[in-house]
């Protein structure tokens, strides 16, 4: 008899644990459920990218220079610039211009020391290719006008968290009219300033701020 009953309370007390480990289970389910859907349907859905994203360059042969000023300032000299010295005119005739872009780490500096702005990033993040060989652009591929997320109809832009309007964590659906939960830098610049006319009208507020001490 109490070899019955202690198999009883052994099946009783798995039962207790299976239904406390679904509980469980069940708990997390129902928690993602309340979170936001980080599943794109790629290709038909994109993700729009952020300000400032450094995506594909994109080259106007018509402005180079051929200064080589994006060489110096690449930390791999990655951009070639093939050139010719014209004897008549005494300057540089630009031939060639390519980026491999298999070996760019995408860190803007030839845009952003570029004399002539002949170089943009652009919001092209797809450049997968079977042959590495493939993602050598010269100035021709260079110079294809860059694709937008926004502006293609055959897919469905997607905003990211920051875009979305406070408390909305759904992207689908979400009109580009409602207000997003983060500042555009324009309006984060626009708010400092203000903040920054404040204090230097108010030198007491200022002063205040300046002794205030400081946690650790």
């Amino acid at each position: 008899m109490l070899g019955f009953l202690k198999k009883v309370a052994d099946y009783s007390q798995d039962a207790v644990d299976a239904a406390k480990y679904l509980a469980q289970g069940l708990s997390v389910t129902f928690d993602h459920m309340r979170r936001r859907p980080i599943t794109v349907q790629y290709p038909y859905e994109k993700l729009i990218p952020s300000e400032r994203y450094r995506g594909r360059i994109h080259y106007e042969f018509d402005k180079c220079i051929a200064c080589e000023v994006c060489v110096r300032v690449c930390p791999i000299n990655l951009p070639v610039v093939d050139w010719v010295m014209n004897k008549e005119t005494k300057k540089k005739e630009l031939k060639n211009y390519s980026i491999d872009f298999g070996v760019c780490i995408f860190c803007g500096n030839c845009v952003e020391y570029c004399p002539t702005n002949c170089l943009s990033m652009t919001e092209e993040y797809e450049l997968a290719a079977f042959d590495r060989h493939s993602l050598n652009f010269d100035n021709v591929a260079l110079g294809r006008l860059p694709t937008s997320v926004t502006t293609d109809p055959s897919i469905t832009p997607l905003r990211e968290l920051g875009y979305l309007p406070k408390g909305v964590m759904d992207p689908h659906g979400v009109s580009s009219a409602n207000k997003r939960a983060g500042e555009l830098p324009l309006e984060a610049l626009k708010r400092i300033n203000e903040e920054t006319n404040s204090e230097e009208q108010n030198p007491s507020l200022k002063a205040d701020c300046e002794e205030r001490p400081t946690s650790k």
